[in-house]
């Protein structure tokens, strides 16, 4: 099969370099906000969107314009991309049958980054020297950009197929997606497992396994109170306003990085030991939506569900259920996804389903031929056995690969 990764190192630009890099993804947004601008132009006026190859043309007029002449200062080919990716979102936008956010125009400092999508372009030097025959940090050739320093954390596997250079927490990163053709993985195990995600254990295991949560964002809520607290009290815009603000990006960095390392971690070791997984199709953006409701008509127990909300974001069920899918593809394994109605409320020995079995957050009873068991246990081995019964020619036309949703 043919096996894609990404592999994401911190750049160590010069401070020339750091201009230029600002700059470039500076145009990048600007590209994409202008585009954007025009193709709503295009739809308040009911005239339709222009593709991609019109608004390519139109980039070719403003690099060569003196308007926006500055934009032929910086490599056109990340340019290009963010037309690719704006014709992408509105495709998504207007598809009827899973139809996606309307794209909106991009703020300078949130989620900056830029695209180099011809491998030709770039080049590697892996052991570099300097004029006294020392070894120096690896470098990276960027168009417009020149040779970067980066930290090599891992090896680089495969053909590049692409780079991305991003901004965030401070620090400049790449990203270098490779490719390679391996030879189809074989899971070493036969197992397989149901998990339930939860708050008060991040997953538990239908064999009894259970990982704690990651709490990481309300071990450090108080300090982050507290910085947000100082930053109110700042000039908007002022030297200091910038510092506090860079801290507080910074701490929601260090949040974000700590609760990755934690589901890394975390789906490594089952995809390893187990060669199927189930796991719940939870619809986690409606689950996490707010209570609060409108002016007429107000919602209930908002705070608690704003509580509630903060614990399932903070778990990072969506990142997790995405990680376990490409390692388990990796690996040779297969992710089932099932419907998870009355999972916590099912008898796997009588088969019943009474909201009364489950007694308490961690106990299960039920009242019809009292077994008892952990609640999480007990949903985690209803989510196998539905995962199990369920038809696996769905499963074998996946080609064992990826994720397979299935209904109950």
């Amino acid at each position: 099969m043919m096996l894609r990764k990404a592999v994401r190192y911190r750049l160590e630009p010069l401070p020339e370099q750091e201009h230029l890099l600002s700059r470039a993804v500076g145009c990048v947004r600007f590209v994409w906000n202008r585009a954007l601008a025009v193709q709503k132009s295009y739809l308040d006026h009911q005239c339709g969107i222009l593709s991609y190859v019109d608004m390519a043309k139109c980039l070719t007029t403003w690099r060569n314009g003196e308007s926006f002449g500055f934009l032929s200062e910086s490599p056109v080919h990340p340019q290009q991309w963010a037309l690719k990716f704006l014709d992408r979102a509105l495709k998504d936008a207007f598809d009827k049958s899973n139809p996606k956010r309307f794209p909106v125009f991009k703020k300078k400092g949130l989620h900056d980054s830029m695209r180099y999508p011809d491998p030709e372009q770039i080049k590697i030097d892996l052991r570099p020297q300097d004029a006294d025959g020392r070894t120096q940090f690896p470098k990276i050739f960027l168009p417009r950009i020149g040779w970067v320093k980066f930290r090599k954390s891992c090896v680089i596997g495969g053909e590049i197929r692409n780079v991305t250079v991003s901004h965030s927490g401070g620090h400049w990163h790449v990203a270098i997606q490779t490719e390679k053709e391996v030879p189809d993985p074989v899971h070493p195990s036969t197992t397989a497992v149901g998990g339930d995600r939860g708050v008060a254990n991040l997953l538990t295991l239908s064999d009894g396994t259970m990982f704690l949560p990651v709490t990481t964002y309300r071990d450090l809520q108080k300090r982050l109170a507290k910085e947000q607290k100082r930053l109110a009290h700042k000039v908007k815009f002022s030297a200091n306003w910038k510092q506090q603000k860079a801290k507080i990006t910074r701490l929601h960095q260090r949040i974000a990085e700590i609760r990755k390392t934690v589901l890394h971690q975390v789906s490594a070791a089952i995809s390893k030991n187990h060669a199927v997984v189930v796991l719940e199709d939870l619809k986690v953006r409606n689950m996490t939506g707010s209570a609060r409701g409108t002016a007429e008509e107000s919602g209930r127990n908002i705070r608690q569900k704003a509580g509630l909300n903060k614990s399932i974001l903070d778990q990072g069920w969506g990142m997790l259920k995405r990680m376990m899918g490409y390692k388990l593809q990796w690996t040779g394994g297969m992710l089932l996804l099932v419907d998870p109605a009355y999972t916590s409320q099912i008898c796997p020995v009588c088969g019943v389903v009474d909201a009364g079995n489950r007694q308490t957050q961690a106990e299960f009873h039920c009242l019809h031929c009292g077994h008892e068991a952990h609640a999480d246990v007990n949903a985690a081995q209803n989510i196998l056995a539905r995962g199990l019964t369920t038809s696996y020619e769905v499963a074998s036309t996946a080609g064992h690969a990826g994720v397979v949703c299935f209904a109950a």
